[in-house]
C-alpha cells in the first residue's frame, strides 16, 4: 500500500503553463485585466442578486430559491479556478501542489454538474408552475425546493467521484507541465503514466451523460409547456408565459451547450489549445456573468425589488 502511496505522488508539484500562444507579457497583462474585471462583475452582479433576494422577502418563492442557489453558485464555480488563473497572467505564479490540482479538478466537475442539475430543477419548476398552475403551490413549496437544490449539490459531488478517482490510480511520474490556465481534468489525466484510453472515456461519458440527461430533460419539459402555453386563449398570459420561459432557456442555453462543447473539444483535432482553453474558460465566466443580467433584465420581479429597494435607501438617507 504504502508503495503505491509512494509511485502515485512522485510528482510533488504541477506547473501551469497557460496559453502556449500567448506568453508575452502584452498578452498576459491583457487578459488578466480582461479576466480581472469579469470575475469583479461575476462577483458584483450575483451578490446583487443575492441581496435582493435577502431583503425582498416577497421573493422568497421556490423560482427565487432557485435563481439565489444559482447566483451562489456561479460565485463558487468562477472562484474556483479565475483568480488562479490571474495569479498565473500577472505574477507568473505556474507551481501548484499536486494534491491541490487534483482539489481544483474536482470541484470544478463538481460545480459544473451541480448547475447542470440545479438548471433541470429549475425547468421542472417552470413546467409545474405553466403546466399545473392550480397544483403549484402545493407541489413546490420552499422546503420541497430546498431539498431538490441540496439533491442537485449531492448529484453534483457525485457525478466525478470515479472519474477523479479512476485519474488518480495511475502513477504520476512526468513530466508535469499542464497546458491549460488551471487544473482541467483532461489536461491533468494526460501526464498519467500509463494507458489512461479506457479512463478517459468512461470520465467523458460521465461528463456527456450529466449534460444530455439534463438537455433532454429540460427540452422535454419545455416542449409541454410550449404546448401547454399554447392552449392559452389570453394573449397576455401566453406573452408572459413565454417570457418567463425565455429567460430559462437563455440560461440554460448559455451554460449547457458550453459546457457540451468544451467536454467534446478535445476530441477534435482542428482546435487549436488557445481555442481549447479560452472555451473552458468562458464556460468559467461567461455564464455566471450573463446569468443575472439576463434575469434582471427580463424578470420584472427582480427589476422592481431592486427599484423599491434603491428608494427605500435614498429615503432612509434623506431622513438621515
Amino acid at each position: 500500500m504504502s508503495g503505491t502511496n509512494q509511485t502515485n505522488f512522485l510528482i510533488k508539484e504541477f506547473i501551469i503553463v497557460g496559453f502556449p500562444g500567448f506568453q508575452d507579457q502584452p498578452s498576459k497583462k491583457t487578459l488578466f485585466t480582461f479576466f480581472l474585471i469579469a470575475y469583479l462583475l461575476v462577483l458584483l452582479l450575483n451578490l446583487l442578486l443575492i441581496g435582493i433576494f435577502i431583503v425582498d422577502r416577497n421573493l422568497h418563492t421556490p423560482m427565487y430559491f432557485l435563481v439565489c442557489s444559482l447566483a451562489i453558485l456561479d460565485i463558487i464555480l468562477s472562484t474556483n479556478t479565475v483568480p488562479r488563473m490571474l495569479a498565473l497572467f500577472i505574477l507568473d505564479l505556474r507551481s501548484t501542489p499536486f494534491l491541490a490540482c487534483f482539489a481544483q479538478t474536482y470541484f470544478f466537475l463538481v460545480l459544473s454538474s451541480a448547475e447542470c442539475f440545479l438548471l433541470s430543477v429549475m425547468a421542472y419548476d417552470r413546467h409545474i408552475a405553466i403546466c399545473r398552475p392550480l397544483h403549484y403551490p402545493t407541489i413546490m413549496t420552499n422546503s420541497r425546493i430546498l431539498k431538490l437544490i441540496i439533491f442537485s449539490w449531492l448529484g453534483g459531488f457525485l457525478s466525478p467521484t470515479i472519474a477523479v478517482g479512476l485519474a488518480l490510480r495511475f502513477p504520476f511520474c512526468g513530466p508535469n507541465k499542464i497546458t491549460h490556465c488551471f487544473c482541467d481534468y483532461a489536461s491533468v489525466l494526460i501526464l498519467a503514466c500509463g494507458d489512461i484510453l479506457i479512463t478517459s472515456y468512461v470520465a467523458l461519458a460521465i461528463g456527456l451523460s450529466v449534460i444530455l440527461i439534463s438537455i433532454i430533460y429540460i427540452i422535454f419539459s419545455y416542449t409541454r409547456i410550449i404546448m401547454s402555453v399554447l392552449k392559452i386563449s389570453s394573449s397576455t398570459s401566453s406573452m408572459k408565459a413565454f417570457s418567463t420561459c425565455g429567460t430559462h432557456l437563455l440560461v440554460i442555453s448559455l451554460f449547457l451547450f458550453t459546457a457540451g462543447g468544451v467536454s467534446i473539444s478535445y476530441r477534435f483535432p482542428g482546435a487549436t489549445t488557445d481555442v481549447r482553453i479560452m472555451a473552458a474558460i468562458v464556460q468559467n465566466v461567461l455564464p455566471p456573468l450573463m446569468n443575472p443580467i439576463i434575469y434582471c433584465l427580463r424578470t420584472k420581479e427582480i427589476r422592481d425589488s431592486f427599484m423599491r429597494t434603491l428608494r427605500k435607501r435614498r429615503m432612509v438617507s434623506t431622513h438621515i
